[in-house]
């Protein structure tokens, strides 16, 4: 699956872009339509230290999903959110199925 990494206001470290590509793939297995995927970093201008913002936007035939984030981490802000993505693909695979 092609990522498209997004970072507002900072540069991405080639770590983190491998991280999300590896996580992002493991999607694959849940959903294997994905037509694009968009992860997006913010950093929230905030004295909290759960400032970093991960959104992950997949599109997918017929449908488009987001998952927002916010943590400590970039990394585990991107587990977070692709653990909701993991659900929401699955209730999207089970609803096809239904309906066919």
């Amino acid at each position: 699956m092609k990522v498209n990494v997004h970072a507002v206001n900072f540069n991405v470290d080639k770590k983190l872009v491998g991280y999300v590509q590896g996580r992002l793939d493991k999607l694959d297995k849940y959903y294997d339509k994905v037509v694009n995927s968009d992860v997006f970093f913010k950093l929230d201008n905030t004295s909290d230290k759960e400032n970093k913002i991960a959104e992950i936007k997949l599109i997918v035939p017929g449908d488009e999903f987001i998952v927002k984030k916010q943590c400590k981490t970039f990394e585990e802000a991107v587990e977070l959110a692709a653990e909701s993505m993991e659900r929401l693909l699955m209730k999207r695979k089970q609803k096809i199925r239904a309906h066919s």
